[in-house]
């Protein structure tokens, strides 16, 4: 595993895999360390999850989500090259679509021309046409999966789920923007990971697969989950301004990868929802440390200062 750790990198949280991987840490634009690790490891696949996520940063300092988004992952894919892997694939966001009307009976399929309307969506938008350029260019054996909101455990609490319910946890209002009736479609990471285990291994190269559950549900739906969940008072739900640039609306058309591939989601949203924020409820230690770490002052562009200074409101990208 080779990842920055930036301020949403946490090793603890692969505590129960000691021993059972190698890690370094790096930049993903470091093209010279990548070739080195790529000539003395060897793998079979490399995946870039790697990605500047959070929406609400990317509006204070969007320079740092190109860096990441598209500049690193144009060394990723160099170094890739460069070391003659055998297979790459990058994982990729809803996002770069656009966003869809709250009434409307459209989908996003693989041919969806993109339309972001974000700095990060931007970012992620470009760094899907990178690696179509050089798997079109140069034959690089690559794949992308464009995936719906992911939820879990183990999640950095600036999403919107786990920030929350840790809010919630803390008897903290839970603080939900003002067009709370915006949906986003949500698959459990472990059948995100699924899915990218099927591409890489049954996949065709050069090939977009989208990565979807069909369930879509909004803020106000995901507030009151935690609240019945854990039992607080709703008087917790406050409302907040929109931020610049919130999508309304993503649904995927995942038919793609189920009927070639035979994948399909295995945790419901009945059941995996509840259960991680059961998770939260029983893992106080590990996401108390990392409080100090969420860092975005909403405000902070009205008066342009770019200041990091506060936890965000949620009910965005998850």
């Amino acid at each position: 595993m080779y990842d920055a750790l930036t301020y949403a990198g946490n090793l603890p949280s692969l505590a129960d895999l000691e021993g059972r991987y190698a890690f370094v840490r790096g930049d993903i634009g470091n093209l010279d360390l990548l070739v080195h690790l790529f000539e003395r490891e060897r793998p079979t696949y490399v995946v870039n999850f790697a990605a500047e996520s959070h929406n609400s940063r990317a509006l204070l300092d969007p320079a740092a989500f190109f860096r990441t988004n598209v500049l690193g992952t144009l060394a990723l894919l160099q170094a890739v090259r460069d070391a003659g892997m055998p297979r790459f694939h990058h994982v990729s966001t809803c996002e770069v679509y656009g966003d869809l009307a709250l009434d409307s009976p459209e989908t996003f399929t693989e041919a969806t021309p993109y339309d972001p309307k974000t700095p990060y969506n931007a970012s992620k938008a470009a760094g899907d046409m990178a690696v179509r350029g050089m798997t079109h260019t140069f034959k690089l054996p690559a794949t992308i999966s464009i995936c719906a909101n992911n939820y879990g455990p183990y999640q950095f609490p600036e999403k919107v789920i786990p920030f929350f319910t840790v809010r919630a946890l803390q008897g903290l209002p839970m603080p939900l923007y003002r067009s709370s009736a915006n949906r986003r479609e949500w698959l459990h990471a472990i059948d995100h990971c699924r899915a990218i285990d099927l591409i890489l291994r049954r996949g065709r190269i050069g090939e977009t697969y989208n990565v979807g559950s069909g369930v879509e549900l909004d803020v106000e739906q995901i507030a009151d989950a935690i609240i019945t969940t854990l039992g607080v008072s709703p008087s917790l739900r406050t409302y907040v301004e929109d931020r610049p640039g919130l999508d309304r609306r993503y649904l995927l058309d995942s038919s793609k990868i189920r009927q070639e591939l035979g994948w399909k989601p295995t945790i419901e949203i009945g059941t995996g929802l509840p259960e991680t924020i059961r998770w939260y409820q029983a893992h106080e230690a590990w996401w108390r440390p990392l409080l100090a770490r969420l860092a975005v002052n909403e405000e902070a562009w009205k008066s342009r200062e770019g200041t990091l200074t506060q936890p965000s409101p949620a009910g965005g990208r998850g």
